[in-house]
C-alpha cells in the first residue's frame, strides 16, 4: 500500500494525552480520526479535539469518530494513548485499523509490551504487561515505533485536554538505530507543532522517564499529594531516591544505563510544581491504575535477572493493596 498525503492517523484513547495529540495533528490539517465511546465520542463529533494551552486554545476537527474500529478503516499511523490496563481488552479490535504498513505508536506510560523483545533471558513476554502474549501477537514488534511523551496534561471535560507543561515527543525504532519511518513520523509531528525528535536508543529514553514515574506516580496515588509536597518531605524524597537507584541497577543490566542521579531527576520533576500525577488523577476519577506498566514490569524484569529491589517491592505492594481496596486494580 502506497502512502497517501495527508497520512491517515487514528487516535485510540482520547483522554488528556490522546486529545493533546489529536488537537495538534488535526489543527495542522492532518486527517485524524478517533476511536471513542459515549460522551467522549459525542464531544469529539460536536467540537473536535480541544487543547487548552497557556498560549491559547487549539482546536482540530475529528475526521471521523466511532466506537467501532471497523468503521474507521486502515490507517497509516495508529497512535495508542490508552491507559495500559485497557489495552489488552481492546487490542483485537485494533486489527481492523492496521495492515502490514501501518506504524503502531504507543504513546503510553511505563514499560510497553514490546520492550524486552530480543533481550537475553526474555524469550517470553512480560506477564505484567502482556500476560497472555496477545499484545505481542496482535501488535507485532516489527510494526511498532517506540515513543516517549514528555508532557503534563489533564482532561477537565470530555474531548478537552489541558496542557500544564511540556510538548515533547521522542520516537525511535524498538531495536535502535535510525530509520526512514522514524524520520517520517518526526517530520509529521514537528509539522503539527510538537517538539519532536528521533532517538537511536528509544529503550533508554523510556527507562529515563520511568525513573521519575516509578516513584512519583504510585506514591502520589497512595498519599494524595502533589509533586511539590512529595519532594518537600525529606523522608519521602530519600525513599524515592533509593527506589530510583534500584531501577538504575535494573536498567544497567538490560542496556539502559541512566547516569543522572536521583537528585537530578528530582530537580526536573520539581519544575512541574503542584501537579497531580496521572496515577493520582486516575485514583480521584475511579479509573484502573497503570501500576503494572509503571512499577510491576520493572519488578518483573528485576526478578528475572535476580536483582533485589526491596524499595520498588514496597511501592508495588502498598499501592496494589490500596488500589484493590478501591476496586482500581484487578
Amino acid at each position: 500500500r502506497e502512502r497517501k498525503t495527508p497520512m491517515k492517523i487514528c487516535i485510540v484513547g482520547t483522554g488528556a494525552i490522546g486529545t493533546w495529540l489529536g488537537a495538534r495533528l488535526a489543527a495542522a490539517g492532518m486527517s485524524v480520526c478517533a476511536h471513542a465511546r459515549g460522551e467522549t465520542a459525542s464531544a469529539l463529533q460536536r467540537n473536535g479535539f480541544v487543547l487548552e494551552t497557556p498560549e491559547g486554545v487549539i482546536r482540530g476537527p475529528a475526521h471521523r469518530v466511532s466506537d467501532q474500529t471497523s468503521d474507521l478503516g486502515v490507517q497509516d499511523v495508529l497512535l495508542i494513548a490508552l491507559k495500559s490496563p485497557a489495552l489488552p481488552q481492546i487490542a483485537p479490535q485494533l486489527l481492523s485499523l492496521c495492515d502490514q504498513n501501518t506504524i503502531v505508536i504507543p504513546a503510553m506510560n511505563g514499560v510497553p509490551w514490546w520492550f524486552c523483545n530480543g533481550l537475553p533471558h526474555f524469550d517470553d513476554p512480560l506477564t505484567s504487561v502482556d500476560p497472555s502474549g496477545a499484545l505481542s501477537a496482535t501488535l507485532p514488534h516489527k510494526q511498532v515505533l517506540g515513543c516517549v511523551v514528555h508532557a503534563s496534561a489533564s482532561s477537565p471535560s470530555k474531548g478537552v485536554s489541558r496542557l500544564a507543561g511540556g510538548n515533547r515527543l521522542i520516537v525511535g525504532e524498538p531495536n535502535g538505530g535510525p530509520s526512514a519511518r522514524t524520520d517520517t513520523v518526526v517530520a509529521m509531528l514537528s509539522a503539527a507543532g510538537f517538539n519532536a525528535e528521533a532517538s537511536d536508543d528509544i529503550r533508554h529514553q523510556i527507562w529515563f522517564k520511568l525513573l521519575g514515574n516509578l516513584t512519583m506516580n504510585p506514591i502520589s496515588a497512595l498519599t494524595g499529594a502533589t509533586l511539590d509536597r512529595l519532594l518537600a518531605d525529606p523522608v519521602v524524597r530519600h525513599f524515592c531516591s533509593d527506589a530510583m537507584r534500584e531501577a538504575q541497577a535494573v536498567g544497567q543490566a538490560i542496556g539502559c544505563h541512566v547516569t543522572d542521579t536521583p537528585e537530578t531527576r528530582h530537580a526536573v520533576t520539581a519544575k512541574l510544581g503542584a501537579f497531580k500525577t496521572s496515577m493520582l488523577q486516575d485514583v480521584e476519577a475511579g479509573r484502573a491504575l497503570e501500576l503494572d506498566a509503571i512499577v510491576g514490569a520493572v519488578r518483573e524484569i528485576a526478578q528475572r535477572l535476580h536483582i533485589p529491589t526491596p524499595n520498588i517491592d514496597a511501592i508495588f505492594g502498598l499501592t496494589r493493596l490500596m488500589a484493590r481496596g478501591k476496586g482500581l486494580y484487578a
